[in-house]
């Protein structure tokens, strides 16, 4: 029992609510999980397994999806089942961690007992209490191709920039320490709203969706360039 309070405690699944931040997802609370079907995560919101954070592939690691809590994990973390109520208490493919509070059985294997990395800060914990989060693209060295991420600047740590690829991954692909960078507004071109982070010689290149969401990126990003860690400090409220 001590180790299932363990495991309950430390599972996002049971503390945090999978926000969907832009498919307004809801979670299942604890005493509703295996009676109450989940509403699915959507595949095309992760691209890694939301358990072990190794990315997806169409060829090894294929998307499957947890009865039981509706994450979206990979072959191997998903390979468990648990009798599930609502569906008349019949054999369900879950994810390790509803395994385990469902059936009481505890997994030897502990993969989160392991310490968080720099990266390992799951994009929906983060954003739901951000300072500014939204999509953004990056645009590679050339300036004509990019990508679209989930960009993040945390309340907990507001000097450093988090890219997602996804909304709803649990670990960002990239880091950007943002203190002592310069924030360059650039002209617009081809109707792109650009702006840039640049020191030294490394030299980041977003696109915003509008001037406005520009603005308030590179406020926010001048902030945290400057040292400014506290809401509100030498800018306006909408900042």
């Amino acid at each position: 029992q001590d180790a299932i309070d363990r495991k309950e405690k430390r599972s996002e699944t049971f503390k945090t609510a999978v926000r969907g931040l832009e498919m307004g997802i809801p979670a299942l609370k604890t005493e509703e999980l295996g009676r109450r079907a989940p509403q699915w995560v959507r595949d095309n919101l992760v691209t890694m397994c939301m358990r072990c954070r190794e990315p997806f592939n169409p060829i090894v690691r294929r998307r499957h999806h947890c009865r039981a809590c509706g994450y979206v994990v990979c072959a191997r973390c998903s390979d468990y089942r648990a009798e599930l109520q609502y569906d008349g208490n019949r054999p369900n493919r879950v994810c390790q961690e509803c395994y385990t509070f469902l059936t009481g059985h505890v997994v030897l294997e502990d993969r989160e007992g392991k310490h968080k990395g720099i990266l390992e800060k799951g994009a929906a914990e983060v954003s739901d209490k951000s300072l500014l989060c939204g999509s953004l693209q990056l645009l590679d060295k050339s300036g004509k191709g990019g990508t679209r991420g989930w960009v993040v600047i945390p309340q907990d740590d507001p000097l450093v920039l988090y890219i997602y690829a996804a909304p709803q991954d649990v670990r960002a692909h990239t880091s950007i320490p943002l203190l002592g960078y310069q924030v360059r507004d650039l002209p617009q071109g081809d109707s792109r709203h650009l702006f840039q982070l640049a020191q030294s010689r490394q030299v980041y290149t977003f696109v915003a969706d509008t001037e406005e969401l520009k603005r308030r990126w590179m406020r926010a990003m001048a902030r945290s360039a400057a040292g400014i860690t506290h809401p509100g400090e030498g800018e306006d409220a909408d900042s």
